[in-house]
C-alpha cells in the first residue's frame, strides 16, 4: 500500500508493502507479512528553459526505511527483506521535450544499518564471526532512461546498474546470506496510463530483464497494478 502527496515542486510518498514468498520445489516454507515502512520526498530544485525544444529539470530526493515487523532476514532467498534500517539520497537530471519525449539520468547512494540474527555466530567472506550482528554494505545505483510523457500516458525505457560497497559472495552449496554482495545490470520498461473516467487513478504495467549480475539471478519480471494519487 502507498500514499502519495503531490504539489508542483514537492512529492511526498509513504509505502508499506505486504510481501510473500513461496518456493516452487524443496522442503523450505515461504514467508509473508508487512515488510518495511518507507518515507520519501523529492523536490524539483531547478526547472529552466534549456532550448526551444524543451526544458531542463534537476530533482533531489531523500528516503528512509524501517522494518515494521519482526521478520527474520536470515532465511534467504525466501526472507521478505533484509530487516535493515536505511537512508538514501538521490539526484536526477531530466530533459523534457515539448512534444513529450524525455531523457533522464539518476544516481543514488543508500546507507544501511547493521542487522541482528537469531543466532550467536555466522560464517561469511571466509571468516567466522562470533556475534549475531551483521554489517550491511551500502549500495550505489544509477540509471539512464528515455521515453514519452504527455497527458495521461507515460512510457519510459531504462538501463540501470546496482553496486554494493562490500559484502561476500554466496558460498558453494550454501544459502544466500543477508550481507552478500549484489551487483547487477538490468533493462526496464513501464507503461502507465491515467484512467480518464477514474480521477487520480492510473494503470501500471512493467517488465524487467536482468542482463548480468553477481549473486543475483538472471530473471524476467512482469508486474501490474493500480496507482492512486492524493493531492494535498
Amino acid at each position: 500500500m502507498g500514499v502519495y502527496g503531490v504539489t508542483d515542486r514537492l512529492n511526498v510518498i509513504a509505502m508499506l508493502p505486504y510481501v510473500w514468498t513461496s518456493p516452487s520445489q524443496g522442503v523450505l516454507s515461504g514467508m509473508s507479512g508487512f515488510q518495511d515502512l518507507t518515507l520519501a520526498a523529492k523536490y524539483n530544485l531547478l526547472e529552466t528553459a534549456f532550448t526551444k525544444a524543451g526544458s531542463l529539470r534537476t530533482i533531489v530526493g531523500a528516503s528512509v526505511g524501517v522494518p515494521v515487523t519482526a521478520y527474520t532476514p536470515d532465511f534467504q532467498p525466501l526472507s521478505i527483506g533484509s530487516h535493515s534500517r536505511r537512508a538514501a539520497g538521490r539526484l536526477t537530471v531530466n530533459f523534457q521535450a515539448k512534444k513529450g519525449w524525455f531523457v533522464n539520468g539518476t544516481a543514488s547512494y543508500t546507507r544501511r544499518a547493521n542487522v541482528g540474527l537469531d543466532r550467536s555466530a555466522y560464517f561469511t567472506s571466509d571468516r567466522l564471526y562470533l556475534s549475531n550482528e551483521v554489517a550491511m554494505p551500502d549500495v550505489v545505483d544509477y540509471a539512464i532512461s528515455a521515453g514519452y510523457l504527455r497527458g495521461g500516458l507515460q512510457v519510459p525505457f531504462s538501463f540501470s546498474q546496482q553496486r554494493t560497497r562490500g559484502g561476500g559472495d554466496i558460498r558453494r552449496q550454501d544459502a544466500p546470506f543477508v550481507s552478500n554482495r549484489m551487483n547487477f545490470s538490468k533493462l526496464d520498461a513501464l507503461v502507465m496510463y491515467a484512467l480518464p473516467k477514474a480521477k487520480n487513478l492510473s494503470l501500471r504495467l512493467a517488465g524487467a530483464y536482468t542482463l548480468d549480475g553477481r549473486n543475483v539471478g538472471q530473471a524476467t519480471t512482469v508486474t501490474g497494478g493500480l496507482l492512486y494519487t492524493f493531492h494535498f
